[in-house]
């Protein structure tokens, strides 16, 4: 994957604004005011470990929201896209369309490569078993999705500053939803950090 700038712990979350499923624009900001947000990038709609990643979080969601975190997803599909993707795979959630993938970009989500994403001995084990487990089998992505980008997850407090970044180091790599769920140790996302999570 191509190296790029990463946001880091502590630093305050990029503001963009999008389009909703319903088609209402929506500035990022207003996520996170008063509550943790768990915003959640996605691939493109031919992706299965995308597919995967999304119903771990729609069946988690109900406990994400019971802690008090809010979870929004964000996606490079047009409006029309968006509608009938995340009426399909997460109902209830709010989806975020961003064509032009602003949000991508402002959060420093780069593009893989063609090696690391279809020969990777990783991924075609997962793409496998995937195929064997839900019938999901890789696809083209949809007209003017871009078949290299890559995903991220953030967790962002209510004071606008990234709790957790989470950057893949390649399109199988879903970061752990009991870690979003209960926070690294028990810890509570709401409490603002002096320092990073974890040693160093």
């Amino acid at each position: 994957m191509q190296k790029i700038k990463h946001l880091t712990f502590n630093e305050f979350a990029p503001d963009v604004e999008l389009v909703s499923a319903m088609g209402q624009p929506v500035k990022l900001s207003s996520l996170w005011q008063g509550q943790v947000l768990v915003l959640a990038f996605t691939r493109h709609f031919g992706c299965p470990q995308c597919k995967e990643m999304l119903d771990r979080l729609v069946k988690f969601n109900p406990e994400l929201l019971a802690r008090g975190l809010s979870l929004v997803v964000v996606t490079q599909g047009t409006l029309e896209q968006v509608r009938a993707y995340c009426k399909e795979r997460v109902p209830g959630i709010l989806c975020l369309a961003d064509p032009e993938r602003k949000a991508y970009q402002a959060y420093f989500l780069g593009r893989t490569s063609w090696l690391a994403s279809v020969f990777s001995p990783k991924v075609i084990k997962s793409n496998r078993r995937l195929a064997i487990e839900k019938g999901w089998n890789p696809e083209l992505p949809p007209a003017g999705q871009d078949a290299l980008q890559m995903s991220g997850l953030f967790i962002i407090g209510p004071d606008g500053r990234i709790r957790l970044p989470y950057y893949y180091d390649d399109i199988s790599d879903h970061p752990s939803l009991e870690l979003l769920i209960g926070g690294v140790m028990g810890m509570d996302w709401y409490t603002p950090l002096d320092s990073p999570i974890g040693p160093g």
